[in-house]
């Protein structure tokens, strides 16, 4: 074999090799910025821009996308210790985001849910429609295991063992089977990403669930569900685990203008487990709420 093609393999091999070695060794040393690098991938990939909000001592971040119009704008309210990225998986499937116009369309999920149903009872003339996925703030008549668990924590004090929080891999993997009714096998070191992305917010965290079971906010959704008035749809797991799926039937006797949807084989983490059935849901009821507000204009 002539000598410049050896060179060229040899080369060409080494070339490989780099980026190759890089990405073996971020995942072993360091995991967390692998997972920063997919979330930030995946924003660009959609078009996503970032801006950051300062209140007291904390910065919130947010993502959004598109520019104003004549479509109202789509909210969308991530659940307690999650993330703004947790809803690339549903935004890849909307066409298009338009934003700044109100009434908007609010979808929450889980503790952001809570917030967009209150929400949109104290200020109904800001929304024209409303989307809860296993909303928190509602009030049962018996307790679930994970909800029993969490007031026994809250009785002890020991907010260090808050199942939503977790501080090591462990934690994190019974976390992931706790919210999802799929059963995963995650590597550790993507467990122990995961934790490290998690770990510089765990005491805004642990301050916050304090705030939410509180008196004043634990039934919050429950105590004012009865003032929404807006187009109003429920999307919940059936195999909720953190949330009992009740709430949905509770929520339907109580709204007026109110469908739910129901989903087999489904968890807590329904943005994560059927992101492209929970679009298609979405999608479908405002298309279904922007056709009856044209049909109302014509008569």
């Amino acid at each position: 074999m002539d000598l410049d093609v050896v060179n060229m393999f040899v080369i060409a091999g080494g070339t490989l090799a780099i980026p190759i070695l890089a990405f073996v060794a971020s995942f072993l040393l360091w995991p967390s910025a692998l997972i920063r690098i997919y979330y930030w991938y995946w924003r660009r990939t959609l078009g996503m821009q970032v801006r950051y909000v300062h209140h007291e001592d904390y910065q919130f971040c947010y993502s959004f996308r598109g520019r104003p119009g004549h479509k109202p704008s789509i909210l969308m309210l991530h659940g307690f210790s999650a993330h703004k990225d947790m809803w690339l998986s549903v935004v890849k499937f909307v066409e298009c985001l338009k934003l700044n116009k109100k009434p908007f369309h609010l979808v929450g999920t889980s503790m952001g849910g809570q917030v967009a149903g209150v929400y949109a009872a104290y200020y109904p003339s800001d929304v024209s429609s409303l989307c809860l996925v296993c909303p928190a703030g509602l009030q049962y008549s018996t307790d679930n295991q994970f909800v029993q668990r969490l007031k026994e924590l809250q009785g002890s004090a020991a907010v260090e063992k808050i199942p939503l929080i977790p501080s090591t891999p462990e934690e994190m993997s019974e976390m992931l089977q706790l919210c999802s009714y799929v059963r995963f096998k995650v590597p550790q070191q993507i467990l122990q990403g995961l934790v490290d992305v998690r770990i510089p917010h765990n005491n805004f965290y642990r301050k916050l669930f304090l705030e939410i079971v509180s008196e004043k906010s634990r039934y919050s959704l429950h105590q004012n569900m009865d003032k929404i008035k807006v187009p109003t749809q429920i999307i919940w797991g059936k195999q909720d685990q953190v949330l009992d799926v009740s709430g949905a039937d509770m929520l339907a006797k109580s709204i007026a203008n109110c469908q739910v949807e129901l989903l087999e084989n489904c968890g807590h983490s329904v943005v994560m487990e059927r992101p492209r059935k929970t679009a298609k849901l979405i999608i479908d009821f405002l298309a279904s709420v922007h056709n009856t507000d044209n049909n109302k204009k014509l008569d």
